[in-house]
């Protein structure tokens, strides 16, 4: 059967490469060419895009998916969505979560793509019955990492539990490129045997054997996979189109992509790379193999914000230092899988056990709400010795975190009338508050006036 191909450069190809910077009219302009090459879907929103939108590029994220779906007439629309945290990296309430996945669809997505950093299904329950709910197929996303316990034990249970849970499909979501060949064909082969809903990977190439792993997983019951166009493609990001449509030809795997409509295409998104390259949004870095990744288990992104951090501190001589704690702190916090927001969490907590030469002297609140369940519960039990170190007697959490939470919209919308015009506007407050409050007040025009103008105090005296 034919392998399925999820084209993901307008999504996490510029998120994973360039900060998530790329425009609404470079997207339109690309999406409406690669409309037309067969793809069995595009991944267009969601992930970092609507943060992206707000805060660093003026644009509304609502009429970027609009105008995405008004040129895409022939290929489904995806997005990425981080369960209870949708697009925000806290827990929102359940109305935010279900009028979220209504305006979704209602504005052009077809695909749900759910995923939660501690795989816990109790955070993907409410964004699950949502997006069924207004008609949308919700593929949910197994965090994949590796630890004594992530085992195909582990995964093929949780795919048994998601299928119950009503999913039309599911994704295995290798955020930080460690699934290797071998695992893969071990991983695809047991998920195949005990599930019937359609299989895809998702991977990055910046251990340097994404490629190697793709091909394991088709030949081991995978439908559908990831890729990028060529031009943003590998690195950090996901394999190329272009290659795996051509390896694939004139076999039983074939995509059939049409090759024309990505040539078309190409020399368009390789232009708009270039001007990345050129105002240092696009790291050349970002383009490399870094397979340390495969030591330390540690994702590309988390990479760089680790030497960030340690930069600020002037502290670059401690790399190596932090790098072997990362596995030490993920242990203690019984095994996360380090994608948002854990990955962050546990790097920083990393510094600092290093930095202060005390491991756990100072402690990120983050962690701390992670240790009394406010995340969701770890994926293994974690040392009583550490929670009683950090957070004393406190007793954790056991219910669903969303449970402790109130509904948010009603106070939402009486807090700002004036900046709220339609369900969208509420929701991107209620998302991104004070970014979103900047944007609408520029777009509706009800900025103050805040120009600053220099006084010549000699022409005033003549």
């Amino acid at each position: 059967m034919a392998v399925k191909i999820v084209e993901t450069s307008l999504r996490d190809g510029h998120q994973s490469l360039c900060a998530t910077r790329m425009t609404t009219d470079e997207i339109v302009a690309m999406a409406e060419i690669l409309d037309r090459a067969g793809y069995y879907a595009m991944e267009v929103w969601g992930g970092a895009t609507f943060d992206s939108c707000l805060r660093f590029l003026d644009e509304d994220p609502w009429e970027r998916l609009r105008r995405i779906r008004a040129v895409c007439k022939n290929t489904k629309l995806q997005m990425l969505f981080r369960g209870q945290n949708m697009l925000g990296y806290r827990n929102y309430a359940d109305d935010v979560v279900d009028l979220f996945c209504k305006k979704s669809i209602e504005n052009g997505i077809d695909i749900i793509r759910i995923f939660d950093a501690l795989n816990d299904i109790r955070n993907l329950r409410q964004p699950v019955l949502s997006t069924k709910k207004y008609g949308g197929s919700v593929q949910i996303a197994l965090s994949y990492t590796t630890s004594p316990i992530h085992t195909v034990e582990y995964y093929v249970n949780l795919a048994k539990e998601i299928e119950e849970l009503g999913a039309d499909s599911i994704c295995v979501k290798d955020m930080a490129g460690v699934l290797t060949p071998a695992a893969a064909r071990a991983l695809f082969t047991g998920l195949r045997k005990n599930t019937k809903l359609p299989l895809e990977l998702h991977g990055h190439c910046t251990g340097g054997i994404c490629e190697m792993t793709y091909l394991a997983a088709i030949e081991s019951g995978c439908d559908i996979i990831d890729t990028c166009l060529s031009p943003l493609s590998n690195g950090t990001a996901q394999p190329s189109t272009q290659a795996f449509n051509l390896a694939l030809a004139g076999t039983l795997d074939a995509p059939g992509l049409d090759s024309k409509v990505l040539n078309e295409c190409e020399p368009l998104m390789e232009k708009t790379k270039q001007k990345y390259l050129a105002n240092g949004m696009l790291n050349p870095k970002a383009l490399s193999v870094n397979p340390n990744i495969l030591t330390y288990q540690v994702p590309g992104g988390m990479l760089s914000n680790l030497m960030s951090q340690l930069k600020a501190q002037n502290a670059m001589d401690r790399y190596d230092e932090v790098l072997k704690e990362v596995p030490l702190v993920r242990k203690d916090m019984g095994y996360p899988p380090l994608v948002t927001p854990l990955s962050q969490m546990v790097g920083t907590q990393a510094v600092l056990n290093v930095l202060m030469g005390e491991r756990y002297k100072i402690v990120a609140k983050e962690i701390k709400d992670y240790l009394k369940g406010r995340y969701g519960k770890s994926p293994a039990p974690i040392d009583p010795v550490i929670i009683k170190k950090i957070i004393g007697d406190e007793k954790p959490i056991t219910c669903r975190p969303a449970d402790l939470l109130s509904p948010e919209m009603p106070a939402i919308r009486k807090k700002y009338p004036e900046l709220i015009k339609c369900d969208e506007d509420a929701l991107s407050l209620a998302l991104f508050e004070n970014e979103a409050k900047d944007f609408l007040s520029r777009k509706y025009g009800l900025e103050e006036d805040t120009e600053e103008f220099e006084i010549n105090v000699k022409e005033l005296k003549k």
